[in-house]
């Protein structure tokens, strides 16, 4: 097979008119040629860390929608369903995406459970990390969320960190907010990135330092306008991430809307690519092709490096995506889960109380991090309620692998003015979060998610709308576009609800998320990230 177009030499920094032969899914020979083909011909992108399941879709569903913009491969973190199902969860990720042609890139999730402050379907400890980490198919440590591990040197997590070293495989990051001494620290204990930088100082210590650092871009957390100023000088040291990406933006755009962007801010755009496709593909080792003579014919063909529109997808020579239509198939597969508790009462919400004044979360647009503010208290009949008028809602957590009595908090920024939103994708355990203007809305959304064995749903009085998301409780059995599109609506009446916040149920599932603070709930109680510690509700 040969393609032709304007080849994209990213190590050298040249692009001329040239062929491209392809023979058993390699490149055998480049050369310069003339022809009157104007598009560019350059490698795949490459998300250099992605949770798959933040997607809503299995690895098969997720691949079909990806080439669409070019991306070829990922760095995957299967951290969400591992929470939910240890080593058979990784196991059914790596089994589903090999059955594409789509090059996913496993790691051995190094926090399940994320903290030891809530409850999770599944441990993995560092004897099942050794076991992971000896298997081929996983290239990297996950993610070491557990900082505070780290730094006070933590048995298992140093245990953990040494198994990685011993196979050679890299240690992924994740430190918000962390500086000085301590990420120095951090960093010499043998991680190599993170993707959780919000301000262009912290990514910039860290790049100076010797880390690589993310730049990411999803659903909820963005930082690409807060680091892409470090990219000019540091792009051999940096790559693109989602790290989240809900269906219904996967549906518009991935890694090439980062390039896009970039070079919209007039980056020279070889820095800008290097980082999109040829950083994480050295970094991680990856079975991916950079476009040279020998490589797997891994390559894209664009219409321009401006907008980067996809015309084709090609992985390992194979034809993924042409004319605006993936050419990869849907495939069937197990349902797997991990659902065992039973409906609530509306009582279960009740909160006693004769506070005057409580501690409250305040969620922040685009950021995963928190504040905590002091708010004055709305008791009713002696029951702790929400005060609308003060988006001062009634925030639940329920554990969902056994019966036990909700955690309650309150959080500032949601916006209802009626009903209730819930989700079963709770960052990192995935137990049930809610929020709602009553007990009862509240009650009512819990109970659909319970109903359905996990999905994202909105309630009001008689109407109720649900997706289900039947895999481990965190992905559907559909495809993207249907979910993309289900997805779409339900994110419509949260905001019908009066919810002003961009992506509502994005931001719901990180506000379990307990190794970033400020102020989280877990399915035991209000947490403060910044001592570690859970907190009380009444002041």
């Amino acid at each position: 097979m040969k393609l032709q177009g304007n080849i994209v030499d990213i190590p050298n920094k040249r692009i001329f008119k040239g062929e491209i032969v392809i023979e058993n899914k390699r490149i055998i020979s480049i050369t310069e040629k003339n022809h009157n083909v104007n598009h560019y011909i350059l490698p795949g992108f490459v998300d250099a860390h992605i949770h798959i399941e933040s997607s809503m879709l299995v690895p098969s569903e997720f691949a079909r929608l990806a080439v669409t913009h070019g991306t070829v491969a990922t760095v995957s973190d299967p951290h969400e369903i591992a929470n939910v199902l240890g080593v058979k969860g990784v196991e059914f990720m790596i089994k589903n995406g090999k059955q594409t042609p789509f090059k996913f890139n496993f790691g051995a999730p190094s926090c399940v459970p994320a903290t030891t402050f809530e409850s999770a379907g599944a441990v993995i400890n560092s004897d099942a990390i050794k076991t992971l980490l000896e298997n081929p198919d996983i290239k990297y440590l996950a993610e070491m969320m557990n900082y505070p591990g780290v730094l006070f040197d933590d048995d298992e997590v140093l245990k953990k960190i040494a198994w990685a070293k011993q196979y050679n495989k890299p240690i992924d990051g994740h430190a918000p907010g962390l500086k000085g001494d301590k990420i120095t620290k951090y960093i010499n204990a043998g991680i190599s990135t993170d993707h959780e930088c919000f301000t262009y100082d912290e990514g910039l210590e860290k790049l100076q330092k010797g880390m690589k650092v993310l730049i990411r871009e999803g659903s909820a957390a963005k930082n690409f306008e807060a680091l892409i100023d470090l990219l000019p000088e540091h792009y051999k040291n940096m790559m693109f991430c989602s790290d989240d990406k809900h269906p219904d933006d996967l549906i518009i755009s991935h890694i090439n809307n980062l390039c896009a962007r970039a070079v919209a801010k007039n980056i020279d755009v070889f820095k800008v690519l290097q980082a999109a496709c040829i950083n994480p593909v050295e970094h991680y080792n990856l079975n991916v092709g950079l476009l040279q003579e020998g490589d797997f014919a891994d390559c894209i063909v664009v219409e321009d490096l401006k907008d980067f529109k996809t015309l084709q997808t090609y992985i390992n020579g194979e034809l993924v995506f042409n004319e605006g239509q993936s050419l990869i198939e849907s495939i069937p597969f197990e349902i797997l889960n991990n659902f065992k508790c039973n409906k609530k009462q509306v009582s279960d919400f009740r909160f006693e109380s004769s506070a005057k004044q409580i501690r409250v979360i305040e969620a922040l647009e685009g950021q995963l991090v928190t504040n905590e503010i002091v708010e004055n208290a709305l008791v009713k009949d002696g029951n702790l309620i929400s005060n609308v008028e003060k988006d001062i809602l009634k925030m639940v957590v329920v554990n969902r692998y056994q019966d036990e009595k909700p955690a309650i908090a309150f959080i500032k920024n949601f916006g209802l003015k009626e009903g209730a939103i819930a989700s079963s994708v709770g960052h990192d355990s995935h137990n049930i979060i809610a929020v709602g203007v009553s007990d009862e809305a509240i009650c009512k959304a819990v109970n659909l998610l319970i109903e359905n064995k996990g999905g994202v749903c909105a309630v009001l009085n008689s109407e109720e709308k649900i997706v289900p998301l039947p895999v481990a409780g965190i992905m559907s059995d559909k495809d993207g576009k249907t979910i993309g599109k289900q997805y779409a609506e339900l994110d419509k009446m949260a905001k019908q609800l009066g919810s002003k916040l961009k992506a509502p149920y994005m931001t719901l599932s990180f506000m379990a998320l307990l190794v970033i603070p400020s102020l989280k709930l877990s399915d035991k109680g209000l947490f403060d990230g910044n001592t570690f510690k859970f907190t009380p509700l009444e002041i």
